[in-house]
């Protein structure tokens, strides 16, 4: 452990050392029949193979799943055993982080528990797999008492960081807590010295199985004092005044460096429901790899191509990779939030 205050979460778009993705196992989430089950296990499966042409990919795999995950996955793909309830990497594994004076590599132990303890989430399992990560890593462990999730942040490297106010200051979460107190805390964590606080997250994220409000379904940083921004441009979507007000509020702040923000919208496909109601999809919830991006894709070629070329400038020299993330949204999530990069030191 550690009380050191030199911590610092890269961009998501410096250089990584590898990708951690944990993979699906029986529970609430995979789906109530076999077709829908191998649905979640071959959605998983295609992320992890889109990324592992960019970079390593390390697999956490709950013991009833191993063969299954050797069989999927195949060789190239390293397998981790460790007990899982559930299978979003980027809110039950650690942030990454680089200390500013040695370059040493740092993992912060959020707690988790549940996405705010919701009746129908158990969370026993994911919440050792933080420490467990930072352990395979040789990572030094930062134990935080901070309730918060991976999706529920995006920080730009410099010292900015986005969250929602629906999301850290949640009574199921940090009932406890003020804005000064988190705060605080994701200074001493990650190096935050300007925290953005979103009012409110998507429509459905606010549903049973939602988050409350996580940011990477919202807006990401692909450079300093830049925002992609997810715009529903449907005004029959609730999400469509949700977004609207958001850039509106983000075009009010400035960053740590006290720069305003050259916003991109980023347009939403144009599938408005599917049979739960409103859908949250959305092209922000991406992934950076080495010289990539992993995009979500809706089975809408032309929404798809327009988000892959949006991407693209954002990103200027790395390859767009669209993989279908329709099974993946269905359970909760996107491509960002069921994986988490573990940056390059050194």
């Amino acid at each position: 452990m550690t009380s050191k205050t030199n911590w610092l979460m890269p961009s998501e778009t410096a250089r990584q050392e590898r990708t951690w993705m944990a993979f699906p196992r029986a529970g609430i989430t995979l789906g109530a029949t076999s077709e829908e089950a191998e649905a979640a296990y071959a959605a998983w499966s295609s992320v992890a193979h889109a990324i592992a042409d960019f970079q390593p990919v390390n697999m956490v795999v709950d013991p009833t799943e191993v063969d299954r995950a050797r069989k999927m996955l195949g060789s190239e793909i390293e397998l981790f055993v460790a007990p899982l309830n559930d299978y979003w990497m980027r809110d039950i594994g650690p942030s990454f982080v680089i200390d500013r004076e040695t370059g040493a590599l740092g993992g912060v132990d959020w707690i988790f528990n549940g996405w705010g303890a919701p009746h129908w989430s158990r969370w026993d399992l994911d919440r050792e797999i933080g420490r467990f990560v930072v352990e395979q890593t040789g990572a030094e462990l930062v134990s935080s008492m901070l309730v918060n999730e991976g999706g529920a942040i995006h920080v730009d490297g410099e010292g900015t960081v986005l969250v929602t106010e629906t999301v850290q200051l949640d009574p199921g979460r940090n009932p406890h807590a003020d804005k000064a107190r988190i705060e605080a805390e994701l200074a001493r964590t990650i190096g935050a010295t300007k925290v953005i606080w979103l009012p409110r997250g998507l429509t459905r994220d606010y549903e049973d199985f939602g988050t409350r409000g996580h940011v990477d379904m919202v807006a990401s940083i692909p450079s300093p004092g830049t925002l992609l921004v997810h715009s529903q441009t449907n005004p029959t979507h609730p999400d469509f005044a949700v977004t609207r007000d958001i850039r509106e509020f983000l075009a009010g702040t400035t960053d740590a460096a006290g720069r305003s923000w050259n916003i991109i919208d980023l347009p939403g496909p144009d599938t408005l429901e599917d049979e739960e109601g409103f859908v949250d999809w959305n092209y922000v919830n991406h992934l950076v790899v080495n010289d990539g991006i992993i995009a979500c894709g809706y089975g809408e070629p032309v929404a798809d191509s327009r988000a892959a070329e949006m991407l693209s400038a954002a990103y200027p020299g790395r390859k767009v990779v669209t993989v279908d993330a329709r099974e993946i949204l269905a359970r909760g999530g996107g491509i960002h939030c069921i994986t988490q990069q573990q940056p390059a030191i050194g």
